[in-house]
């Protein structure tokens, strides 16, 4: 993985940078330097300074940043002078670009800024033909032609190009970018953010550049180029309302935060409309809070509220730059960024900077807040303190202390005595250490520095408070305490308290005299919290502090922190210490503070890691049969997004991804309104079909292909699973379970609500949700005893065995090999014709001469497939004399007209006829079914029984494919299958309330069993009389 850098920058704009491959925070080498934000992309970071300009800071490289500036002579040719820059009227300029229309002589080229050097002189281009035959020279007839370096007889005009190359000279450093001139610069520009290196697919894409002015207008630099790093120029982006800060992701998102704390969306962002169409409004997260910042990444979108609450946007993406919702994310922080790969950064409410761990592709919103624990200080430098009175660093042995001189020691109540001056003072390596005791001075509180005033109008206030209250507290304390402790030199080492681990900070050691309290409160950590984002302002105070607490972050920015889900980076641990942030009062006793400290730390330390939403997203890539005219398979994108609450329900969004004319669309289905999942034959794909309840009505499913069948049983199994999770289902089907069947074979489960049939509470039979069990089944019945039996279309019995939600596995014992074997029929008509009898040639008002049954839809024996790719076909077309109504020998039916009623014989009036193909196909499947042998079922019937019902034996009523009327007994959860016993003749057959009705096949007459009650003897179990 390459070394990259996440910057950051504190309340005082000091801009630290922290490597991958490190472990200590860098400061940038200009000490002068003080950035408000920062934003930074790949191998590059833009910041606004406290002077209102832009500084950028070009990563270092083996390959330096070059530009060829180049300018054209022209000449034209006369008979007295010859070839001379005297042109005519209509002419281009003597010095001119390549169009001419623009004139450029050598001395109107000036360096852009400071950051760039002249490398020679200007030169003529030698890349035309031999340099000491023709100059550099291209000759033409006339302005504008086509030029060769050939002289030829009518050759009139003449040019050649001026070459002189200018070298970026600022890599590594910060660089200030040159204001435009002449045209007017947006300045003062109050955010900046970069982005859209990723808009296309090539890898050293150079990034976009835009900006909000303090007026709230938004901008846009143009001109960016990886040999133009700076740009040329800005360019306005019209906006419907003021923006106060804005956010640009890698790819093709941009969110913009509105003063009133509403956000805009901006869409149509492309390679060649850099700048977008149009605007989008997006209401905030919480209506009764405001919006106070937002950043976007590849497919994210992160917001904070103003109580500083985090929220993540759902169903983001480019097709859907505008989302769908917001979600919830624990943590509290003032700001965050998204950097490479999606991950998140932040600036928490206690000014620490917080990693999003576990964000991926299919985790996109993480699982938690950890800490960046990186040590302060550099090999190179010493990081001073905050504005000489923050301290950092742990102190070193005496052999490596140094005496500071008097402008070191210095304090902002006013400079030490020379006592003070010459008082020898430990140093640490990483940071300088300001004496802790000392005869105290009376320095008056009016002498007070208000350090960096600047940053600090720029850091937010919240959290701050007024550093004059604060302070001169403090001071007030201060002036009042005349008595004197020793410096660290002088403390007796006998009365000193051990050093608790990072990051507790260090006690001071007992002396003989007593340590005043000063008059602050000192309730908790949050009036420590707010001291240390103040600063210290006093320079003499008696405590050190450890390497762990560093600056008080403002801002950070990890566009260019290329930090993945398995990286292994020491300050990335969220096992490791934290990096504390915590500002104690000066003067404490050793016992108060010690409590503070490891009560705070406690706190701090279960906060990163706190549980909270998560969203999760499984992205692939399927066929969409388009919805409208004209029909066709289109390749789409698809994801799936759950959304996990903190009280654990989950919440699903199913998204398709499409482009039409160029331009990105999607469609949405809501989880908790699909109706069903089921699998469909369409163009020998193997698709599956999404109902809604709209779709439903519109009869209109969302039908989607899969690759293999593989890819499309994993994602029935994906959705169905949501499906269930939305609404609470799992386990095995209740004993009140509905139970149907699809004209396919697919068997379908409904769990009913304790409120179905509640008038109060009703759900209508469209927004029931009917999942699939795996098998393959004609009919199915079922009762409250749990009892399920089903017919096959090869008229076997089978009886659930009771389990369900297990992927078909051979290893699994109760999953069942289930073969089925249905029969595929078409239709051949034909129409008589006086000359040559009944023939295929039809009128053109009729069927077509190969149909389905009803002659609505053309099907021939060499277009038609079986119903599904799990189905195979075990026969070969022929002809069926099966049909009801009867065939003659040649299988055909004859009727007057298309469509009557069709017979087996032929009388004068009969103009058509019809017989009926047939192919038989076999499906083999694994489900939790038995089967019932050896008698072929045609119906079946069990008997209900109430959900109360202590009833613990049921009878099986059935029909045999020969019309007999059958009855087992035995039947039980226990037992299912039982046995059999024959009765009499039926075609149907139902059970009510422990009656039988069955029905005959031939003259329809209805047949009545009276009442029977069970019991365990045969005679009482099949009735009273018929």
């Amino acid at each position: 993985m390459p070394i990259t850098l996440l910057w950051a920058v504190d309340v005082y704009g000091r801009v630290y940078s922290l490597s991958t491959a490190g472990q200590r925070w860098v400061r940038a080498d200009d000490m002068l330097l003080e950035l408000k934000r920062v934003t930074a992309g790949k191998g590059r970071c833009w910041g606004i300074g406290c002077d209102h300009h832009i500084y950028l800071n070009i990563m270092p490289s083996e390959t330096s940043i070059r530009y060829r500036e180049e300018t054209y002579e022209n000449q034209r040719w006369n008979p007295v002078d010859g070839f001379t820059d005297v042109l005519l009227p209509t002419d281009r300029w003597p010095w001119s670009d390549i169009t001419g229309m623009n004139p450029q002589p050598l001395h109107s080229f000036q360096l852009p800024s400071r950051s760039w050097e002249w490398e020679g002189d200007w030169c003529v281009d030698q890349s035309c033909g031999e340099p000491s035959q023709t100059g550099g020279w291209e000759y033409a007839v006339d302005f504008p032609a086509n030029f060769s370096p050939d002289k030829k007889w009518n050759s009139c005009v003449r040019r050649r190009r001026w070459i002189r190359h200018r070298r970026y000279t600022a890599q590594g450093t910060w660089a200030k970018i040159p204001l435009d001139n002449p045209r007017k610069p947006p300045l003062p520009l109050c955010d900046i953010s970069c982005g859209g290196w990723e808009m296309s697919d090539q890898s050293g894409r150079y990034p976009y550049l835009w900006g909000v002015s303090q007026q709230g207008q938004v901008w846009f630099r143009e001109g960016i180029h990886p040999r133009v790093p700076e740009g040329t120029s800005w360019e306005e982006v019209e906006v419907p309302k003021e923006v106060a800060q804005l956010s640009v992701g890698p790819g093709d998102l941009l969110w913009a935060l509105l003063w009133d704390g509403n956000l805009l969306v901006r869409t149509g962002l492309s390679l060649d409309s850099p700048t977008g169409t149009s605007w989008l409004e997006v209401e905030s997260p919480s209506k009764e809070v405001e919006a106070l910042h937002v950043a976007v990444g590849i497919s994210v979108v992160w917001v904070v509220t103003k109580d500083y609450k985090v929220w993540f946007r759902r169903g983001v993406n480019s097709h859907n730059p505008c989302g769908s919702g917001w979600i919830s994310i624990g943590g509290e922080m003032m700001m965050v960024d998204v950097g490479l790969s999606d991950q998140v950064w932040a600036v928490g409410e206690d000014r620490g900077l917080y990693f999003r761990v576990g964000v991926t592709q299919s985790e996109p919103s993480g699982n938690g807040w950890i800490p960046v624990s990186a040590q302060w200080g550099s090999s190179k430098e010493i990081i001073p303190p905050r504005d000489e009175c923050e301290f950092s660093g742990q102190l070193t042995m005496a052999s490596q202390g140094s005496a500071p001189s008097g402008n070191d020691s210095d304090s902002e109540l006013g400079p030490t005595n020379s006592e003070h001056s010459a008082t020898p003072v430990l140093e640490s390596a990483a940071s300088s250490i300001v004496p802790l005791g000392g005869t105290d001075t009376s320095a008056p509180p009016q002498e007070v520095k208000e350090p960096c005033s600047a940053p600090q109008q720029d850091a937010p206030k919240t959290f701050i408070p007024a550093s004059d209250s604060f302070i001169n507290s403090l001071v007030s304390d201060r002036d009042k305490t005349t008595t004197t402790q020793p410096s660290i030199t002088e403390m007796p080492p006998e009365g000193s308290v051990d050093l608790p681990p990072a990051p507790v900070l260090p006690t001071l050691p007992a002396t003989g005299h007593d340590i005043l309290f000063m008059n602050v409160d000192l309730e908790g950590a949050e009036a420590a919290r707010s001291a240390q984002a103040v600063g210290r302002s006093l320079s003499d105070v008696a405590q050190g502090i450890g390497e762990e607490d560093g600056p008080v972050w403002a801002w950070v920015s990890g566009g260019g922190c290329d930090v993945e889900a398995s990286s292994q980076i020491s300050w990335l641990s969220p096992t490791g210490p934290l990096a504390s942030s915590l500002s104690l009062t000066p003067v404490q006793s050793a016992a108060w503070r010690e409590q503070v400290q490891q009560q705070e730390h406690q706190e701090i330390t279960r906060k990163p890691l706190e549980r909270s939403n998560s969203v999760w997203v499984h992205k692939g890539a399927l066929r969409w049969w388009r919805d409208w005219k004209p029909h066709r398979w289109v390749d789409v994108g698809v994801a799936l997004e759950q959304s996990t609450k903190s009280d654990g329900r989950k919440d699903s969004i199913f998204f398709v991804y499409y482009s039409q004319y160029d331009e990105k669309k999607y469609l949405q289905v809501f989880i908790n309104e699909v109706t069903a999942l089921v699998p469909v034959l369409q163009d020998c794909h193997y698709t599956f079909a999404v109902y809604t309840a709209e779709r439903t009505k519109q009869r209109w499913p969302l039908v989607l292909a899969a690759p293999s069948e593989e890819h499309m049983n994993d994602w029935l199994d994906l959705l169905s699973g949501c499906c269930c999770e939305c609404r609470g289902i799992a386990g095995t089907p209740s004993r009140q379970a509905l139970w149907s069947t699809t004209s396919k074979g697919d068997i379908m489960l409904h769990e009913p609500s304790l409120s179905l049939e509640a008038l109060a509470h009703a759900v209508p039979c469209d927004l029931m949700f009917w999942r699939q069990i795996p098998g393959h089944l004609r009919c199915v019945e079922s009762n409250s005893l749990g009892l399920v039996w089903g017919i096959g279309w090869d008229s076997t019995a089978w009886v659930y065995s009771g389990s369900f939600g297990q992927k078909p596995s051979p290893v699994n014992p109760e999953m069942h090999l289930q073969t089925d074997v249905r029969s595929i029929h078409v239709y051949e008509n034909q129409r008589w014709n006086p000359m040559t009898g009944y023939t295929d040639k039809g009128l053109p008002t009729d069927r077509p001469m190969w149909s389905d049954e009803s002659g609505l839809k053309e099907c021939t024996k060499g277009n038609t497939h079986p119903p599904s790719p799990q189905w195979s076909w075990v026969s070969e077309w022929a002809v069926d004399f099966t049909v009801p109504g009867g065939t003659d020998k040649e299988g055909w039916q004859y009727a007057a007209d298309f469509p009557t009623t069709f017979h087996g014989h032929k009388t004068m009036k009969d103009f058509v006829r019809r017989r009926r193909w047939t192919r038989r196909c076999k499906i083999t499947v694994r489900g939790p079914w038995k089967m019932v042998p050896p008698i072929h079922l045609s119906d079946i019937s069990l008997m209900p029984c109430l959900a109360q019902s202590k009833m613990e034996e049921v009878p099986v009523w059935a029909l045999s494919d020969k019309g007999d009327v059958l009855c087992r007994i035995g039947v039980s959860p226990q037992n299912p299958a039982a046995q059999i016993s024959p009765l009499s003749h039926a075609s149907h057959l139902e059970e009510a309330n422990s009656r039988l009705w069955a029905i005959t096949e031939r003259i329809e007459l209805c047949f009545y069993r009276g009442q029977y009650r069970c019991s365990k003897t045969l005679q009482e179990q099949l009735g009273i009389g018929s």
